[in-house]
């Protein structure tokens, strides 16, 4: 197939495509089904003795996201160097996709029996999702022109929002109505979920895969040496980030405030499983399932209006605003005790939720100097997510864990958005 041109349309929907069928992994499992089936399987207050300590089974959860970050943010630099060398990016796209999908299709035998096989599948389902990024993110400046690169990266996000909900809605009526289907009980209609999201992320991810490059330069042979060049990388990075002053700050104030988004994103359902009153269990599980809805469609209209905002008062400033928001929500959260809470804040988190991921990407995609190795800039972005990642979480469940509450564990983050904002407003600052 010939190659497409830079810019063009259909090269930028392709790209774009891949958020549509890998977001069904940070929707059903990372966000919604997932933590409602964990929440079945060790009840509110559960104390699980694991790797030779007792805990409580929400800490388990964000020690073992912890760890999974820890080995992508290791990984990622190894292997983008490796994919920049070779010119062959989309074949690491690929691994990581493959890895995630069958990771996710075997949480289908997730039990508490078979404790450690079950952290496992959940494991390196995370590793092959935020792997994948790795990948995936640096195709942008690839693919699509500076003035492009905005509303490509928020159509991006947008179709993910849209093709998880389907998938989600499709789940949510097994779920409901299990005798409809066949099967025996709710639990078994989440299992199957589960399968679904991995049929789901290799089959809708083929159509990206047929228009996307290889790569931007191919032919060179993988040897022993080259399987540090993505650390050497990282510290080329790290050495022009010392002339390129406003990139440089803008990676300190993303590594801040995003550490806080992302750990409110992967804790939020466990949030509001433990902290909600629920008059039931069933009504825990819609109430759950509906929140997470609610968040992804307002998601979607919260991408686009980030955009918008963006090209009237810049993006930096844009940042600054949707951050501030962050920082009211955490505060607020404190507070939340009632399910309408819980939908109200829900409702403002969807709004800067998709609004923060794709003005981040794109604002770091922009700032780059000109090169051709972009897997190895937007390693480095993603290494700084995901020790940003770690660090958030281990900070949450470590909070949890001291003080029996999920309550103190968001709050504390607050602290990272105004640190974020202040460090934001130094950007485009001159010492």
């Amino acid at each position: 197939m010939t190659q497409l041109e830079k810019g063009s349309k259909k090269l930028l929907n392709a790209w774009a495509f891949y958020d549509w069928s890998n977001s069904v992994y940070s929707l059903v499992i990372a966000s919604a089904v997932f933590p409602i089936f964990y929440n079945f399987i060790y009840p509110k207050g559960s104390v699980i003795t694991a790797f030779g300590a007792e805990m409580k089974s929400t800490a388990l959860m964000s020690f073992t996201t912890a760890f999974a970050f820890l080995i992508v943010a290791f990984i990622s630099p190894l292997l983008s160097g490796i994919a920049d060398y070779s010119g062959n990016k989309k074949s690491f796209l690929k691994a990581f996709c493959y890895l995630g999908a069958i990771s996710c299709i075997g949480l289908y035998w997730f039990d508490s029996a078979h404790l450690y096989f079950s952290l496992v599948c959940y494991l390196f389902g995370l590793i092959g999702f935020w792997g994948s990024l790795v990948f995936y993110n640096s195709y942008l400046p690839d693919i699509a022109y500076a003035e492009q690169q905005d509303a490509v990266s928020a159509k991006g996000y947008s179709m993910g929002y849209i093709g998880s909900v389907i998938l989600l809605v499709f789940n949510l009526s097994m779920i409901m109505f299990p005798d409809i289907f066949h099967l025996k009980d709710g639990i078994q209609a989440m299992r199957i979920s589960f399968i679904s999201v991995g049929v789901w992320w290799i089959v809708f991810s083929q159509y990206t895969y047929y228009y996307l490059p290889k790569g931007n330069r191919g032919g060179n042979k993988v040897t022993t040496h080259v399987l540090l060049n993505g650390f050497r990388e990282l510290q080329k990075v790290w050495a022009q980030l010392k002339m390129n002053i406003t990139l440089k700050r803008y990676l300190g104030a993303f590594f801040v405030y995003s550490m806080a988004v992302q750990t409110v994103m992967l804790a939020a359902t466990y949030f509001g499983a433990e902290e909600i009153a629920w008059p039931d269990e069933d009504a825990k599980s819609m109430g759950l399932i509906i929140s997470i809805l609610l968040i992804q469609l307002i998601a979607v209209a919260g991408a686009l209006l980030t955009s918008l905002l963006s090209k009237k008062i810049g993006n930096i400033k844009a940042l600054i605003v949707i951050n501030f928001i962050w920082a009211i929500i955490c505060v607020c959260a404190f507070f939340v005790t009632l399910p309408l809470h819980f939908y109200i804040t829900a409702g403002f988190v969807g709004l800067v939720m998709g609004g923060i991921q794709s003005l981040s990407r794109s604002t770091y995609s922009k700032f780059l100097p000109q090169t051709t190795d972009t897997a190895s800039f937007f390693s480095f972005f993603d290494v700084t997510e995901k020790i940003g990642i770690v660090i958030g979480m281990l900070l949450y469940g470590a909070v949890d864990q001291i003080f029996g509450s999920m309550r103190y564990s968001v709050v504390f983050l607050t602290i990272f958005f105004v640190i974020g904002i202040g460090l934001l407003t130094r950007i485009q600052k001159k010492d």
